[in-house]
């Protein structure tokens, strides 16, 4: 059986009916764009750990179908991901005579930089989402005291929010997707099983959101007048908000690391960051954040210093 064939088999009958719709795509995409056009052609029983190697090498060095340069460690080791989930499948269903794709060497992957925006330029972003007349733009300061991402804002609806308890329940997230006509939103499950979480509001955003409430035409928390907005949409809008601002670029995701950096600052534990922000464990967490609990300790340390 072709490489190929067998992919598209495991994609229908294994994946599809196993996975988030949006794994599912994201699977395909990359089996269509990168495997299949420089492994398809070769029988699984053909293929070897040399071939492999060779063609993780190329990604490497011109996996980039855009610019024909290299292609990130972290997203290469998610190809490698799938081709040794669809190899494993082959092999356990009778498909293929061994499982070679264990012994792909993969390249080593950097954890990427957190970016966050300095306390002066939240304190502007905050300013000036407040005192003007856009509704929709207070998702960005409700992220940046709760640390959601911009697929959680987005999905989040007023029935998520028990405003008695003063308490946001994160329960699913959505994507821009597409219908074959036209764009649609898609709402699906969260990223992962830890990403349903409960997180207690502050006091000082609990009486904004109940007037947004009051004036919203719509059953999304953030909303462009009666109709919910579209994840592209919402981050071309955060990038001219900035650019307005004068501040410089970072992208939606720096809200999230701004929300634990400023906890981080104001003492709360790892063990309930990690909590509030949805993550498997607290290493996590804690590998993210070195840098951020570093510099308070050092902080810290420099406060001590001056009383002694």
């Amino acid at each position: 059986m072709k490489y190929k064939t067998w992919l598209y088999d495991w994609l229908e009958n294994y994946i599809k009916p196993s996975s988030k719709k949006r794994t599912y795509e994201r699977y395909f995409q990359i089996c269509s764009l990168h495997i299949i056009p420089k492994l398809g052609e070769y029988n699984i029983v053909d293929l070897s750990v040399i071939e492999l190697q060779k063609f993780i090498k190329s990604l490497l060095i011109s996996g980039n179908l855009k610019t024909c340069k290299e292609l990130s460690a972290n997203y290469v080791n998610i190809i490698i991901s799938v081709i040794q989930n669809s190899l494993k499948t082959a092999h356990l269903v009778g498909v293929a005579p061994e499982y070679i794709a264990n012994k792909i060497k993969r390249p080593k992957t950097v954890e990427k930089v957190v970016e966050c925006f300095s306390s002066q330029e939240q304190k502007t972003i905050e300013k000036y989402v407040l005192n003007c007349k856009k509704d929709k733009l207070f998702g960005i300061v409700l992220c940046l005291y709760t640390g959601l991402r911009i697929g959680e804002l987005l999905a989040l609806k007023w029935s998520d929010i028990d405003f008695a308890k003063g308490l946001l329940f994160v329960s699913k997230t959505c994507y821009d997707g597409n219908d074959g006509r036209k764009h649609i939103r898609i709402i699906d499950s969260p990223k992962t099983v830890n990403s349903r979480r409960v997180i207690p509001l502050p006091k000082r955003i609990l009486p904004l959101l109940k007037n947004l409430k009051k004036r919203s035409n719509c059953e999304y928390v953030v909303a462009d007048g009666d109709k919910a907005v579209f994840v592209r949409s919402y981050q071309r809008t955060f990038e001219l908000l900035l650019k307005k601002l004068g501040i410089s670029h970072k992208g939606f995701h720096s809200l999230r690391h701004t929300f634990a950096t400023r906890a981080l600052e104001c003492g709360m534990d790892v063990k309930t960051l990690s909590e509030l922000l949805g993550h498997k464990n607290a290493t996590i967490t804690l590998n993210r954040y070195t840098h951020s609990l570093l510099k308070h300790k050092t902080d810290m340390m420099n406060r001590l210093g001056k009383l002694l």
